[in-house]
């Protein structure tokens, strides 16, 4: 028998079959893509913080690219959207919950790492230019570091501002050939709200890169992406570190792709940090409850969002991701403290 369009029924089927097929296998494929994200538990704790089953979103792709990668993201909790680096495409991006993203601002010097200050102005790691500026409210722009003794910034990649106002930023050197008035070091440094007294906390850091203070910030965490760990100081009461303090928090090497870059605490003091595979999430104490799998080689930053900084949003190479966590995030502006 044929149909009125002259198939047989026979080969109708054969063409179910295969469409079904397809269909099958996109299914697999797709659920494949989804087994590849989980939340991975390590530790009885992890519960308390994120439920392992979780949906793990990708919310934006095709950003990056070999001269950065997506970066630095931020929460902009007045305007209810996230602000991120686009390092390669030399913009800033602007995601809305519900709305997608768009191009808040170009050209940002191949801005990295992106932060606010006490006062809501925003600060931003220009690759380009080789500094730390700060876009006042009325829309104007101050370099607030540029050198150090005379010598030029190597590359700043990301920063921090404490509850006192003081400004915290790593300064890695990368692949720059130094010339004569450029630093020969990787650096972490200070600097005063005033802008007037920038000072070196620390040398010793191969590539330092993320950082972030612990709840009362007596604890300043660094990465050193290149070592593939977390160091951890004790802050003396003028904000330098307590050097003798100097340790190992938690080494994230392992067999699968991914160094510690950007990172992030909430409020109870849990850490949040890129590393091999994913995600992983550790309490004050550096003990790996858990890792956050979302499929992509690396984790480039974080940041806590959303109404009640429950959402943590990661930035990876391409792409822009969202998981839900249970304990709010560490508020950006942090909220200065009252001297008792």
């Amino acid at each position: 028998m044929r149909t009125q369009h002259g198939i047989s029924r026979r080969h109708v089927l054969r063409m179910a079959v295969t469409v079904g097929s397809l269909a099958l296998s996109g299914g697999v494929r797709s659920v494949k893509a989804q087994a590849a994200k989980r939340i991975e538990q390590l530790a009885p704790e992890l519960d308390k913080i994120i439920a392992t089953s979780e949906p793990i979103q990708e919310l934006a792709e095709g950003f990056g690219g070999s001269q950065g990668p997506a970066e630095g993201p931020v929460w902009w909790k007045e305007g209810g959207y996230l602000l991120f680096s686009d390092i390669h495409n030399n913009r800033r991006m602007k995601y809305v919950p519900g709305q997608g993203v768009s191009v808040d601002y170009e050209p940002t010097n191949r801005a990295n790492g992106l932060t606010r200050d006490l006062k809501g102005r925003l600060i931003a790691c220009e690759h380009d230019t080789r500094r730390v500026t700060r876009y006042e409210l009325d829309g104007s722009l101050t370099v607030i570091a540029n050198s150090f003794q005379g010598r030029r910034l190597n590359r700043p990649n990301d920063v921090v501002v404490k509850s006192d106002g003081c400004y915290y930023f790593t300064d890695p050197n990368g692949s720059l050939v130094p010339e004569q008035w450029d630093l020969t070091f990787a650096g972490v440094y200070r600097l005063t709200p005033d802008l007037g007294t920038l000072s070196l906390l620390v040398d010793t850091f191969v590539q330092p890169n993320g950082l972030a203070f612990s709840p009362d910030e007596s604890v300043l965490y660094i990465n050193d992406s290149r070592r593939g760990h977390i160091r951890a100081f004790d802050l003396l009461p003028t904000g330098m570190l307590a050097k003798q303090t100097d340790r190992v928090f938690a080494d994230l090497r392992g067999s699968e792709p991914g160094v510690p870059d950007g990172m992030k605490v909430d409020r109870e003091g849990n850490v949040y940090c890129g590393g091999s595979g994913g995600i992983w999430i550790l309490d004050p104490q550096g003990k790996k409850l858990g890792r956050i799998v979302h499929g992509a080689p690396a984790t480039t930053n974080l940041a806590f969002g959303g109404e009640d900084w429950k959402t943590l949003f990661f930035t990876t190479r391409t792409q822009l991701g969202a998981v839900k966590v249970k304990i709010p995030g560490m508020p950006v502006p942090t909220q200065k403290k009252e001297r008792s």
